[in-house]
């Protein structure tokens, strides 16, 4: 076992009782199916299969998990039975992750829980912004062979944490799905300094809505925010007064804005033509009515935007309900062009269905997870346009969330919302490619 690691400002009597703990959530990992794949099926029902990326279709799991391409192995980090290191249980509904590096090389991985006040388990946390409130983050402690060494709740007291961002300065920045009961913000969480005041502090000039994804442009430290509020969502740009980029620079407050276009007042973004960049121009909105604020400004209109994430100078977003099939669209947004483009919209279940979270990849695609309770799938587009499936959700009844990546870029991580299982994925990924990323920001839509 690796040398177990204690944030910082945990005392030496908790970091022995997580210690104790966490020997347990070990042989847990060490005793489950690896996931080796046996030939079938895997994919979606729902009309034609994309043809098969470069990692080859999924195969059929003989555990009856996850399907992945041949020479792909998954371990289970954390399943409903497996408690946290203090004892407490695990907490349910793991939505958008992150993955930090740790110490000698471990991952903290960050994962967010979306649960409203009557579901459970809760995140038991020690420091809650609404005791009341049953959501929150809690972090897994992987080491390099992929095994669990500790795991603590990192914030709590919050509601329906579905997704948020990582920041270039190392903290994530987790998001209520939620307008109602004085909640509806975004929290900022360093995950080496769990439940301190900055983890309960709400972010209140980043908006109240129904907060989905985001992204954080390290060269402006503008933060981008996605809104899953159907059928009426918005994208959003928060503008921070401190520009320091550092744990608590945030907070300092800032201005939003929503995302217009110059010369269509209140356009309905499942009408944008694929292949055309729109020029921006961008509405101030009141961050306490952000929804309401937004539509009378004549910002754009998305149906439910989801998973966002920024690379290489780009914004990618989903509207999982979007397009003239109501079957999902990934837009691309330009900061420096000042524009918005329509990369790919799905005409076919087969192709794409509801998009969701979503990550670019160290070698260039865009991966994204499906919103859809049936044959949901982790999926793959490239810089040619390209959609291909990677791997594929035998339970079916269970949502695909918070795919993400250690930061060597070897491991990917991706839950089950239900029943809550987190995995662990390895096999020949690529390496980095700078260039490829390059080439997939700037690259002209499929048509």
């Amino acid at each position: 076992m690796s040398e177990l690691w204690t944030p910082r400002n945990m005392d030496r009597r908790r970091f022995l009782r997580l210690g104790a703990a966490s020997a347990g959530a070990l042989l847990v990992a060490c005793s489950v199916d690896e996931g080796d794949s046996s030939n079938g099926g895997g994919g979606g029902n729902g009309g034609p299969r994309p043809p098969p990326g470069a990692f080859g279709r999924p195969l059929e799991d003989s555990g009856g998990l996850l399907d992945l391409p041949r020479r792909f192995q998954y371990r289970i980090l954390s399943d409903p039975d497996t408690p946290l290191a203090s004892g407490a249980p695990n907490p349910g509904h793991p939505d958008g992750m992150a993955a930090f590096e740790g110490p000698g090389g471990a991952t903290l991985l960050m994962r967010n829980h979306e649960l409203e006040d009557d579901e459970g388990p809760r995140v038991e946390g020690e420091n809650p912004f609404d005791s009341d409130a049953a959501g929150g983050t809690t972090v897994l402690v992987v080491d390099p062979d992929r095994r669990v060494t500790g795991s603590y709740v990192s914030s709590s007291g919050t509601d329906s944490n579905c997704a948020g961002a990582a920041t270039p300065w190392g903290t994530w920045l987790t998001c209520e799905e939620t307008d109602s009961d004085e909640h509806g913000y975004v929290f900022e969480i360093d995950p080496a300094d769990p439940e301190s005041d900055l983890s309960r502090s709400p972010l209140r000039d980043m908006g109240r809505f129904a907060h989905e994804a985001g992204g954080v442009d390290p060269e402006t430290g503008i933060v981008y925010l996605t809104e899953d509020n159907g059928p009426q969502s918005f994208l959003y740009r928060f503008l921070p007064d401190d520009t320091s980029g550092r744990p608590g620079s945030l907070a300092e407050g800032g201005s939003l804005q929503a995302l217009a276009l110059a010369d269509d007042e209140g356009v309905d973004g499942s009408g944008l033509e694929q292949g055309r960049a729109y020029q921006e121009s961008w509405v101030d909105v009141d961050p306490e009515v952000a929804n309401d604020s937004a539509a009378g400004a004549g910002a754009v209109r998305f149906t439910r935007l989801e998973g966002a994430w920024f690379s290489d100078g780009v914004l990618w977003f989903n509207d999982t309900n979007g397009g003239a099939e109501g079957l999902g669209q990934t837009f691309r947004y330009r900061p420096a062009a000042e524009s918005l483009e329509l990369f790919y919209e799905s005409s076919e279940e087969g192709a794409m269905k509801a998009p969701d979270n979503a990550h670019v990849t160290a070698w260039g695609d865009f991966f994204f997870v499906e919103d859809w309770r049936d044959d949901n799938r982790i999926m793959g587009l490239t810089p040619d346009g390209k959609v291909y499936e990677f791997a594929a959700n035998r339970l079916n009844d269970s949502e695909l969330t918070g795919p993400c990546f250690s930061p060597d870029g070897r491991t990917m991580f991706v839950c089950f919302q239900d029943p809550g299982i987190t995995f662990a994925i390895w096999g020949p990924f690529p390496g980095p490619s700078a260039a490829r990323r390059a080439r997939l920001a700037i690259a002209a839509p499929p048509l």
